[in-house]
């Protein structure tokens, strides 16, 4: 039995599944006596360092969790778990860690990097451990924008370290005291085995240290699969892809597929994250009977790599009059097997608050979910068209000239930020709307194109460059993708960070092992 520290923040049910799916059960933490009793005890954290270390010392687990830690008892930490056990963290001055291992945390600094570190990157091993028993180097999950670096006084205990902006710290063990900063629950079957080598053995033998050789490693750019859900005109969930955001195809819903089984096929491929899009948004049920809720669910069952969900990410009040916050969604759908939401028109009303008032208010949908989750929980979804000038003073906005000029031969351009789909247009754009979200608190831009969308012609890397240059959160490009040279094109020309793409991948137009393959071939780095 794997005793869980569950402690209310992010998803948890992910770890649980990971667990189980090793062959062991897991039973979670109600009281701090549940700490004391456990035998083997895993702490996955997701969230911010000071959140975690109050929220651990207002239910009475803070203390049991370091007489434990002091014990050398057999103790696994994930992400945040790694990030306690240290002293301190620039994420939270003032407020102490577990201080089991020297040094603090600190935030990535590197102007020229996008932050979060999204992505699979590799890890150095610094350690023989019975951790990475038959670890090959693949690479793994990480998504973090804060991390320990190796000091004298830590050094005996850094069992791996990965590159980005430096050298960090990848992996610990003092003793039987493990925790890794990489995510082995989404890291697909590396991950499953590193967790099977800890959760298999009751006591982790001690790691002999190898070498301090100089090692680099390379985070890969990311192949995302898509589905956007509805439901059909039976009422049944369906994959379904819009030609311009029009789902219909003589009269019918387009199916492409059920989400949960086309999701476990993309795994399966390797795809490097899913996202699934509620296009339906089933605003006026109770939030317990959203039929996203089982997909999700389900989902995490089987799928061992990160999970996005968006549509319906606001306040609402369903049919029995009962109101909920963007948090109280968003978090239902972390407890069932989100790691990320992806918030859409609600973004552009906040954004339109933020340049109207030059001021956050702390209650947009961002600024609440990833005030508790962390910025690396919250994606942007931005549904920007061309809007074509004839010179660039008829604007205040962002206005570009570009290589693809409009009806009327007109050479500049910019980009008008849409809602509900692309029903709406909005007075921001494309950059604005960006920058707006990374000060609230977004970690990460999921950037699509309205007019790119369906066409099979390529993403609109004028677009991509143009807000990629404006923030330096992580950005998804997606809208376009028709053969494999077009994933080659955008990274090469743009450097972001991922790709997305649906269509081109339910009709198998597009296999993700032919552009895994296509990018190797090319020296661009993938998993």
């Amino acid at each position: 039995m794997i005793t869980l520290l569950d402690y209310g923040a992010g998803n948890v049910r992910s770890v649980r599944n990971a667990i189980r799916a090793t062959g062991f059960e897991v039973m979670d933490v109600k009281v701090p006596e549940d700490i004391t009793t456990a035998d083997i005890l895993v702490f996955p954290g997701v969230g911010s360092f000071g959140n975690a270390v109050n929220t651990l010392k207002e239910k009475g687990f803070f203390g049991p969790l370091r007489r434990y830690l002091l014990e050398d008892r057999p103790f696994l930490g994930i992400c945040l778990g790694l990030q306690t056990l240290f002293e301190a963290s620039d994420e939270c001055p003032g407020t102490p860690g577990l201080a089991i291992i020297p040094g603090r945390v600190e935030r990535f600094n590197d102007s020229r990097l996008s932050v979060p570190h999204i992505g699979w990157n590799g890890v150095c091993v610094k350690k023989k451990s019975a951790l990475f028993n038959a670890y090959a180097g693949e690479k793994l999950y990480f998504v973090h924008s804060f991390a320990a670096r190796t000091t004298p006084t830590n050094r005996d205990s850094v069992l791996t370290t990965t590159s980005y902006d430096g050298e960090f710290i990848s992996s610990v063990q003092k003793g039987n005291v493990c925790a890794t900063q990489f995510h082995p629950e989404k890291s697909g079957r590396a991950g499953q085995d590193i967790l099977r080598n800890f959760l298999s053995r009751a006591r982790i033998s001690t790691a002999v240290r190898l070498s301090d050789d100089d090692c680099r490693t390379r985070l890969g750019k990311r192949i995302i699969a898509c589905l956007d859900v509805r439901s059909n005109d039976s009422g049944d969930l369906v994959v379904t892809k819009g030609d311009q955001y029009d789902v219909r195809e003589k009269g019918e819903v387009r199916n492409l597929g059920k989400p949960v089984e086309l999701a476990k096929r993309y795994y399966d491929e390797g795809a490097d994250e899913i996202t699934f899009l509620n296009i339906t948004a089933f605003r006026a049920f109770p939030l317990k009977d959203q039929p996203m809720i089982e997909v999700l669910r389900r989902s995490s069952e089987q799928i061992f790599v990160p999970l996005t969900i968006g549509g319906g990410i606001r306040e609402f009040t369903d049919a029995e009059d009962r109101r909920y916050s963007a948090l109280d969604v968003a978090g239902e759908y972390f407890r069932s097997g989100a790691d990320k939401v992806s918030i859409g028109s609600d973004a552009v009303t906040a954004v339109a608050d933020l340049l109207k008032t030059g001021r956050a208010t702390g209650k947009s949908s961002i600024e609440e979910i990833s005030r508790v989750y962390g910025n690396q929980a919250v994606v942007v979804s931005i549904d920007p068209r061309r809007v074509y000038v004839e010179d660039p003073g008829d604007t205040d906005h962002t206005v570009m000239e570009t290589a693809v000029p409009g009806p009327n031969g007109e050479k500049y351009c910019w980009y008008q930020c849409t809602l509900r789909g692309g029903r709406e247009g909005s007075d921001i754009d494309a950059v604005q709307l960006a920058r707006g979200c990374e000060k609230l608190g977004a970690g990460e831009i999921l950037l699509n194109c309205i007019d790119r969308d369906g066409t099979n012609s390529g993403f609109d890397l004028e677009l991509i460059n143009l807000v990629k240059n404006a923030v330096s959160i992580p950005v998804i490009a997606s809208s376009g993708a028709g053969k494999v040279e077009h994933f080659s094109e955008v990274f090469k020309a743009t450097g972001t960070d991922a790709a997305l793409a649906a269509g081109v991948f339910h009709r198998r137009e597009i296999p993700i092992p032919a552009v895994k393959e296509h990018l190797r071939d090319l020296d661009i780095e993938v998993r």
